[in-house]
């Protein structure tokens, strides 16, 4: 018995070893992300600012051997425990009597079966069948080194938010003291956070800065006035700081030194550009059994991009029992925090579709922006062609009402399929009955589909107006003296009706559509009126093709909007109270005055060298305001500035800029107060009834 113990106890350990070799991976690898993070610091990548000191990934590593001591007590005891049942299930030389190699059996057959076990034990359980069972029973754990990664990244992400290019930059160098001690001023600029910019610091200079960002002017040795070109005074006490938030782009000075202006130009923050580059057109048909759908799409901004998605709509059914499905993908995020790009090919089945399915999508996106930005792409639409079966053609147009006995397009050419089989057996007066009929039938059928292109003349005629049909044609009504007309030709001889491009309310395309399939019945009704039914088929299944798009075009997925009416006030009902109400008549429009007075009082004025009109510096940089372009505003600002301080040749240059905001009004079309009926004449008494 003790020998028996003695050979499991070297089984036991080692069978220890191979689990230790295969557990060595998950005990190290979780190491990388402290060693990283501390060659991070070591070299520097966080600044001279020391957020970040080793004990970081000290304390990392300490976590990670602590976790790894843990799970090799805990192998050990399953070694112990379960070491036997081990090799009872890897092991079939052992005969699942590995337990008698740890107790002594208590009869001889027990005995016996111990004896077999040591004499085939060392064979049996070799180095390669324990590395066997240590790689089936222990795996690779990622938990741990998980939880190092993210405790890495959050270190660093806290290094990054508080590292350098948030912190105060070191002090200018000596010549930037140097010429901030000669202008007693030195400049400071700091963007908004979400920017990531980093903050400047120096003397008077022409600045680039984002918007909404802090600029601060910090007088040195005595007080100091900043002017500014939209007319403001920043006053700065000795020692302190005046702070404007730029919003737009202007020019300021110094008081001290008026002759030098700078100007800080101030660069928008613009809403994230989504673009998509496949599917290329705003409706795609799938091939017949396509199996899946390219998408690509991008997503840019000029400093972050905190949100972005796939909005998805399936439609699925026809005519009224249309049921739309919505889901909601969002783009994965990259290494550059700026972009996003998705490119894949989507399969049919994972979006869900099906044959006469249509998928609508579009990409939306906001940035980081304290008040966030958000870009919305058109709608584009993937459609996935139904199974040819038998429709009825009036689905095509949702407002189209089909009489019992008007045949479809698919009987028609089903007809003059059959006519075209049965010809050699008929003789000339029934072939020419047969094909006639089939001709009035596709007529019929063309009218219908004719009217809603606002159609109603037919190429054999059959359609006049009748003397009821509400139609005048001529007569007394319309007859001067003599017998001739009142001049007006179309009222005595034609039909007002509409034209065919405003009768509808169809979009071009559909228009299109309907056009195509109209003028392939008209060829097909050619065709049959002239005894020639084989000939009529290809324009048939043309307008057969035409109809089906119809169909496909039937279904319209609009965005849901609403009106969201405000509550009523119960208490205000069948109350009979009026005060408060307005009237529902709109007040008539005034025109705009196409020029202000103070601006024209003041151009006036700068045309000759006299004194100008008080406040006219308010007068005039209200109305510089307006000019859309940026360097045309900075320039006429500096005119402003220019004739404040006693420019005269200055003048003439702020008389042009002013003349050049002036902009011509829209035109305002004045309604008559009221109609000037004959019965309002007669009733106030201007003439007879």
């Amino acid at each position: 018995m003790p020998a028996a113990a003695d050979h499991l106890a070297s089984v036991r350990q080692r069978m220890l070893q191979a689990l230790i070799r295969r557990r060595i991976a998950s005990w190290l690898v979780p190491l990388l992300p402290a060693a990283s993070l501390a060659a991070a610091i070591v070299a520097g990548a966080f600044g001279t600012a020391k957020t970040l000191t080793l004990t970081a990934p000290l304390v990392l590593a300490a976590a990670v051997m602590l976790w790894a001591a843990i799970d090799l007590a805990f192998w050990r005891r399953r070694v112990e425990e379960q070491l036997p049942s081990w090799l009872n299930d890897a092991v079939p030389e052992l005969e699942d009597s590995s337990a008698m190699l740890a107790a002594a059996p208590n009869t001889p057959l027990g005995g016996l079966q111990r004896n077999r076990l040591l004499a085939r034990i060392e064979q049996a359980l070799d180095d390669e069948r324990l590395r066997g069972i240590a790689n089936q029973k222990a795996r690779f754990n990622a938990i741990p080194l998980a939880l190092a990664a993210v405790a890495a990244a959050a270190a660093w992400a806290y290094a990054a938010a508080h590292g350098p290019q948030y912190a105060s930059p070191a002090g200018p160098g000596p010549a930037a003291q140097a010429a901030i001690a000669a202008a007693g001023i030195s400049l400071h600029a700091e963007p908004p956070p979400y920017t990531r910019v980093k903050p400047s610091e120096g003397a008077p200079r022409d600045l680039q800065i984002p918007q909404h960002s802090k600029v601060r002017w910090c007088a040195v040795n005595a007080d100091a006035t900043i002017e500014l070109g939209d007319g403001q005074n920043l006053q700065a006490a000795a020692g302190r700081c005046a702070e404007w938030i730029a919003s737009d782009s202007i020019f300021w000075r110094s008081r001290h030194n008026a002759s030098q202006r700078y100007t800080i130009r101030v660069t928008p923050d613009q809403a994230p550009q989504v673009a998509i580059a496949a599917p290329n057109e705003s409706v795609s048909v799938l091939k017949p059994g396509a199996q899946s759908a390219q998408l690509n799409v991008s997503v840019g901004d000029d400093y972050a991009i905190v949100k972005a998605t796939l909005h998805m709509t399936l439609a699925r059914g026809s005519g009224e029992n249309i049921r739309f499905t919505d889901k909601e993908a969002p783009l994965p995020a990259s290494s550059d925090p700026r972009k996003r790009s998705w490119n894949k090919q989507w399969m049919l089945k994972e979006l869900g579709m099906e044959p006469g399915d249509e998928l609508y999508f579009f990409v939306r996106a906001s940035d980081n922006a304290p008040v966030p930005h958000v870009s919305q792409s058109p709608t584009y639409t993937l459609r996935m062609p139904g199974q040819q079966g038998e429709a009825l053609e009036s689905t095509a147009l949702p407002s189209m009402v089909k009489p019992e006995n008007l045949r479809s397009q698919r009987q028609i050419i089903i007809d003059t399929e059959q006519l075209v089989a049965d010809s050699p057996r008929l003789d000339a007066a029934e072939l020419r009955a047969r094909s006639e009929k089939i001709a009035g039938d596709q007529s019929k059928l063309r009218l219908r589909y004719g009217q809603f292109l606002g159609e109603e003349s037919s190429l054999f005629g059959g359609e006049e107006h009748g003397d009821g049909d509400g139609h005048e044609h001529g007569g007394a009504g319309t007859q001067g003296p003599g017998g001739f007309g009142t001049g007006n030709i179309s009222a005595q001889f034609g039909h007002a009706h509409d034209q065919e491009g405003n009768a509808t309310i169809f979009d071009p395309a559909t228009k299109e559509v309907l056009r195509r399939a109209l003028r392939a019945m008209w060829d097909a009704e050619k065709q049959l009126r002239a005894i020639a039914p084989k000939p009529a088929l290809p324009p048939e299944y043309k307008a057969l093709g035409a109809i089906k798009e119809l169909q496909q075009a039937e279904r319209v997925y609009l965005h849901r909007t609403a009106f969201v009416p405000p509550a009523i006030k119960e208490e205000k009902r069948m109350t009979g109270e009026i005060n408060g109400a307005a009237s529902y008549r709109r007040a008539q429009g005034t025109a705009n005055e196409f020029v202000p007075a103070d601006v024209r009082e003041l151009v006036l004025a700068l045309d000759g060298d006299g004194a100008l009109p008080s406040l006219w510096s308010k007068a005039a940089r209200e109305a510089v305001a307006r000019i859309k372009d940026e360097d045309q505003r900075l320039s006429a600002q500096a005119a402003v500035q220019d004739v404040a301080d006693g420019c005269q040749p200055c003048r003439a240059k702020l008389r042009a800029w002013l003349r050049a905001t002036v902009q011509q009004p829209a035109v305002l079309l004045q309604a008559r107060p009221q109609a000037q009926t004959r019965f309002g004449q007669a009733l106030q008494g201007k003439g007879a009834p």
